[in-house]
């Protein structure tokens, strides 16, 4: 499996490309909000000749969502996310406006895809599957790929931190459920790919995050 990460707009944002040797792949939490920035996610699937098969949404804030009309204008695809966030991914203006203040002038799809119970995405020759983990927002999700021990966690969990819990529908008791009971029961060897910041693993944090302790 192939991972190629972006750092994205003025929140530094991480956006993931993730393919294997079939060339298709899915695009996670594409938040590319300048125009160079969604020329880099388009260049990047041309020049490796993929094929995206979904766009992937860990939660719905408009820092990780930027991207998705490029991504639907290029691939037809619309975001796909857990019922709760639905809202506000189909809200993105609004939802910049009502944090920042100022207007965001971009069309966005107001369509989107909700993830069923237990759902599992498909691509090539692997599968993520799709786990809750709410608390820094209601419909917060990880992507986990256990044949590659790999997880996208959004911002559930960060390298020695994790996400923050202090706007509308964040929960910090929710997400210490989700830290222990979900991210915590993979094994320790897991990577972390983070919605900010540098990846980690599982057992790193684990062991030295302090607020899992």
């Amino acid at each position: 499996m192939t991972i190629k990460s972006f750092m994205f707009n003025l929140l530094q944002e991480n956006t993931y490309v993730v393919s294997d040797e079939t060339k298709e792949c899915v695009i996670i939490d594409c938040g590319a909000y300048y125009d160079e920035e969604r020329d880099a996610v388009v260049n990047y699937i041309k020049d490796n000749e993929l094929k995206p098969m979904h766009l992937l949404c860990t939660h719905g804030h408009f820092d990780h969502n930027f991207g998705i009309d490029t991504i639907h204008d290029n691939y037809g695809l619309i975001p796909e996310i857990a019922p709760e966030d639905g809202d506000m991914v189909c809200h993105i203006s609004e939802q910049f406006k009502s944090m920042i203040g100022v207007p965001l002038k971009r069309e966005y799809p107001g369509q989107v895809k909700f993830f069923g119970n237990d759902e599992v995405i498909r691509f090539g020759n692997h599968e993520l599957q799709v786990l809750k983990t709410p608390g820094h927002t209601q419909g917060g999700v990880v992507f986990y790929c256990e044949a590659e021990k790999v997880v996208f966690s959004g911002d559930t969990l960060f390298r020695m931190s994790v996400g923050r819990t202090d706007f509308e529908g964040g929960s910090y008791t929710e997400l210490m459920n989700s830290l222990r009971n979900v991210l915590g029961k993979m094994p320790a060897e897991t990577t972390v790919y983070c919605g900010h910041g540098p990846k980690t693993t599982i057992g790193e944090e684990m062991r030295y995050n302090p607020y899992l302790h």
